[in-house]
């Protein structure tokens, strides 16, 4: 979908590039400023305007985005007056004849209940009135009308019925990329309660279990196991955004780690090894910990006790403009095929919370160059390692959780 809406944005500039030219040229001439020929300029001029209106429309069609775009789309048409609508008003008139937008609205009824264009004379007892007439170009998404792009012009022009049309499509891509982030942004919260909903309920009861059992031979232990346990709670269904800090990550971590500990004793030893340049970093919320539990199920459930002991190994490294996480154990390892399979999603987790999950998010956040890259082999352990960028736009940190 993404690949062909980009090609229809590439489809379509250089007919806004030609429509703005024949405008512009015939208005008035303007220097090129060594960019080459007339047509060479006005290409780039559009492609320029064009970049410039788009951000706004990326987050969808509101009064604000509209107010931020308008300017620049009346520019690609050269007209005297623009507006933008939903489907119940005006969002933003841009230019002159601010008085026609109730007559304007008057006349949407028929393009919004059916999606095509119309132009048509407008209605005005001021002779001094610079706009004559209109052309409605209804923004389309899957087939849905959200609302018109409205050009305004002293007089009727086939040119502008054309030229309306295509910066109307051009609209309605952006409008159409704006709500396929809106989705994955769904997705993602989908996925975070799916994650919430699948904290392991074998550890919930085992910790409950630990902590019962020190009750009476070790009440304060029992204590800060069950603080422990609040917190880690706490923090997995938190309300705070999609995001969090590395440092908030490894603090829920050690929440975790520690009601581990209370229950296999000596039997698990962890080593951390964190930069801490690289504690601010955000990621998606709830990305590191699975990975940690994966590191605990396989690395130590797995062995008979009380000989079976095992090792994790957790190190956050700064790596220019990345951070470098790599969780590892020693555990039973996994057979590599397997494990493709289950990162593919055509075989399910034996249990838990999913490495595929994790390798999905980081995907959508950060592109496919940022999956987990994982090693193993069956006996051998498992070595995950995950790249985090220091930087990336939408990628925000709701901040640390306040104590409630």
């Amino acid at each position: 979908m993404s690949g062909f809406l980009a090609g229809l944005c590439v489809a379509v500039l250089p007919l806004l590039a030609g429509g703005f030219w024949l405008g512009r040229r015939t208005a008035r001439p303007e220097s090129l400023g060594g960019l080459g020929t007339p047509v060479e300029h006005a290409t780039f001029q559009t492609l320029h305007t064009a970049s410039l209106a788009a951000p706004p429309l990326r987050a969808g069609l509101t009064e604000e985005t509209a107010r931020k775009s308008a300017r620049r789309l009346r520019t690609l048409l050269g007209t005297d007056a623009l507006c933008l609508t939903d489907q119940k008003e005006v969002l933003v008139w841009d230019g002159v004849g601010g008085h026609h937008r109730g007559e304007i609205m008057e006349r949407l009824a028929g393009p919004l209940e059916t999606g095509r264009g119309e132009a048509f004379p407008l209605k005005c007892p001021d002779p001094d009135c610079q706009v004559r007439w209109a052309v409605v170009a209804p923004l389309t998404v899957d087939d849905r009308v959200h609302g018109a792009l409205v050009a305004c012009a002293p007089r009727e022009s086939a040119v502008l019925v054309r030229a309306a049309g295509e910066v109307a499509r051009w609209v309605s891509v952006q409008l159409e990329l704006a709500d396929l982030d809106q989705s994955r942004t769904r997705l993602i919260e989908a996925e975070i309660k799916a994650l919430r909903a699948q904290i392991s309920p074998h550890f919930i009861f085992n910790s409950l279990a630990v902590i019962a059992s020190f009750v009476r031979t070790d009440p304060e232990r029992a204590r800060e196991l069950l603080l422990e346990f609040a917190d880690f709670t706490r923090y997995s269904f938190r309300r705070h955004g999609d995001f969090t800090t590395l440092a908030d990550e490894l603090h829920a971590i050690d929440h975790y780690l520690a009601l581990v500990r209370a229950r296999f004793g000596d039997r698990l030893s962890v080593t951390l090894q964190i930069a801490p340049e690289v504690l601010p970093v955000a990621l998606p919320f709830l990305c590191l910990q699975p990975l940690v539990e994966n590191a605990v199920k396989h690395g130590l459930e797995g062995k008979a006790a009380p000989a079976g002991k095992s090792h994790i190994s957790i190190t956050a490294q700064d790596a220019g403009a990345e951070a470098l996480v790599v969780i590892e154990d020693d555990g039973a390892g996994m057979d590599p095929d397997l494990l493709r399979r289950i990162l593919a999603g055509e075989v399910s987790p034996s249990g838990g919370i999913g490495l595929s999950n994790v390798d999905d998010r980081l995907r959508q956040v950060y592109g496919d160059d940022y999956g987990l890259v994982i090693e193993t082999a069956v006996g051998a352990g498992m070595k995950i390692t995950a790249r985090l960028p220091k930087y990336q736009p939408g990628v925000h940190s709701a901040g640390r959780l306040s104590e409630e």
